[in-house]
């Protein structure tokens, strides 16, 4: 088998901080291309296809007739990691689509379409006309209800991690 780098907890850090909008998927594929990480477009649509790695969004271009680019969340890099990682220690994709990382891909778009209701109610609400009172009680009841959906999400990831545990525990993603 041929050497691999995987990224390191600090590097994918970085990456994720540095690239919190989003990574075009050829953008992806240069992060691992230079640590021998065999990956190529074929495969990472693949697994994105295998519901193992999130979809993208189309983000229009700036300048008239540029179309638009499909952004993937950061979080992709971390999972091809894992993805990598795992296969490296003889798990096929059918094991890890049945271990907790093609759950977390679920989970992790449940944040995000959650995060952008409450985002676009957190707008409308600012640019209504309302009353001290009535706005005071509209935005308590975004902040509970957003309580509540980063509860939620946190109770749904912990359910996921004790269904999807092995015996020996080798299938949990870091």
């Amino acid at each position: 088998m041929e050497s691999m780098d995987l990224l390191a907890p600090e590097e994918l850090e970085r990456i994720e901080r540095e690239n919190a909008g989003g990574l075009p998927a050829n953008a992806i594929l240069e992060i691992f291309r230079p640590r021998g990480v065999r990956l190529s477009e074929a495969t990472f649509r693949k697994y994105v296809q295998a519901g193992l790695l999130p979809r993208s969004r189309r983000v229009g271009r700036k300048g008239k007739h540029q179309g638009s680019l499909g952004l993937y969340p950061v979080e992709a890099v971390r999972r091809i990691n894992v993805i990598k990682k795992m296969m490296a220690e003889g798990h096929t994709l059918e094991d890890i689509r049945r271990s907790f990382v093609f759950h977390r891909n679920h989970i992790d778009q449940l944040q995000r379409d959650l995060s952008e209701v409450l985002d676009g109610f957190q707008e409308e609400l600012g640019g209504r006309p309302l009353g001290g009172e009535r706005r005071r009680s509209l935005e308590a009841q975004l902040a509970t209800l957003r309580q509540r959906a980063q509860d939620l999400v946190r109770d749904v990831a912990r359910l996921g991690s004790a269904v999807t545990a092995r015996e020996d525990e080798t299938l949990r993603p870091q």
